[in-house]
């Protein structure tokens, strides 16, 4: 049974807390939501049962989780130690019909400008079931973030622009990066090619680095 979705800040702060220390089983069961064995098959299923019990509207649309508030969620699976163990999914890169696109006009600084972070045990030796849920972090980015995010975009999509999408490795851009988005490399979408014309490639998401993830726990738990 889907959670309505919070009337302001405060309440979703408040039932955000309210899970810290749950494990996801009783969260589920509060849901009536069946436990997978694991997580290959069903990646964005911690996600979707966190954004459940919150009560998020957008599902996979492209902006804020909780459009109303101007709020992103984003469950983070971390380490013993609070690590983060992956990069965070921000959203689908663009990559045609591009001309003019800013980076205030952009899905990524929409969804980035205030973001819940709620951290789940992620380790592969914790039963699904068992991983507990974290402290929540209401973040939004400072100034070097905001502008560390804004280099990383324009350059990668500049060169998007330019038709080397095919030659964007996950090691371009500081914080953000440009990786393949797609069940399997026979997926195909346009997109520019060097000579300007169309050509198909693998589709493409936006990324945050692991660094950039840790760097957000670590200044809301120093």
């Amino acid at each position: 049974m889907a959670k309505s979705s919070p009337k302001d800040i405060h309440e979703l702060m408040q039932r955000a807390h309210d899970m810290a220390g749950i494990r996801l089983a009783d969260i589920a069961a509060d849901n009536q939501i069946a436990v997978p064995e694991n997580l290959r098959r069903d990646k964005g299923w911690v996600g979707q049962l966190i954004e459940s019990e919150l009560g998020a509207l957008a599902g996979s649309k492209p902006q804020p989780d909780f459009i109303h508030l101007g709020v992103e969620l984003k469950t983070i699976p971390i380490d013993y130690k609070g690590k983060p163990l992956e990069t965070t999914y921000v959203t689908v890169a663009p990559l045609i019909n591009i001309q003019g696109l800013t980076w205030q006009d952009s899905v990524v600084f929409h969804k980035l400008q205030h973001v819940l972070w709620v951290p789940v045990e992620g380790e592969r030796s914790i039963p699904v079931a068992e991983r507990r849920i974290g402290t929540p972090i209401l973040w939004q980015p400072n100034a070097l973030q905001a502008q560390q995010l804004q280099q990383d975009w324009e350059e990668i999509m500049e060169l998007i622009a330019l038709g080397k999408v095919d030659k964007i490795t996950a090691r371009h851009g500081e914080v953000l990066q440009l990786r393949p988005k797609a069940a399997n490399s026979h997926t195909l979408t346009e997109s520019i090619a060097e000579n300007g014309s169309i050509q198909l490639s693998n589709p493409r998401g936006f990324y945050l680095k692991i660094e950039f993830t840790q760097q957000i726990l670590n200044n809301a738990f120093a």
